[in-house]
């Protein structure tokens, strides 16, 4: 991992320091990221194929799902840390792009999702990095919760923080380890 920037180039352009606030949202996406990977890491080819149940994805499509994702979580958070609207995302919305992925990238390599991971977590992380906290308070209506207003700290919570804890939990549950 990289060390950690005092500054940063803020969502608005300006420098800024890093918030406490905004490091400890973007530690906590990266302990999640290196925990998914460190785990994924020690699976076999059988149990990367292993499809998990009431999902239906393989557990390596999961993994490279996840790592998909980061970037649009992300984008979102960052369109809410500007006063922007989600207007536009509901969770039908969230359920087709999850079944487009599982279809395009049914054959996930392990080191290829894993490394994708890697990549975007510390992208994430970069980006959470660069919100403040005058942003991380923004509240504002959010179609995937119906149209409730939700700060933008709510919604990284709530989606990349968490991502790769939610699912590392679904895999080592269903392989019982």
């Amino acid at each position: 991992m990289n060390p950690r920037p005092e500054a940063v180039a803020a969502v608005d352009g300006t420098t800024r320091a890093v918030s406490r606030r905004a490091e400890a949202l973007a530690s906590v996406l990266e302990t999640g990221a290196a925990s998914l990977i460190a785990f994924a890491e020690t699976l076999s080819d059988a149990e990367w194929k292993t499809p998990i149940p009431h999902d239906g994805r393989k557990i390596g499509v999961v993994v490279h799902h996840v790592a998909s994702m980061y970037p649009l979580e992300i984008g979102l958070a960052q369109k809410l840390a500007a006063g922007g609207v989600i207007d536009d995302v509901t969770w039908d919305n969230v359920h087709a792009i999850n079944a487009q992925h599982a279809r395009e990238h049914e054959g996930a390599g392990k080191a290829e999702a894993i490394a994708l991971v890697r990549r975007n977590s510390e992208a994430a992380a970069a980006a959470v990095r660069a919100i403040g906290d005058a942003e991380l308070d923004l509240a504002t209506p959010n179609s995937m919760y119906g149209n409730a207003l939700l700060t933008t700290q709510f919604f990284l919570e709530d989606h990349a923080v968490r991502h790769s804890f939610h699912h590392l939990a679904k895999i080592r549950a269903t392989l019982k380890r």
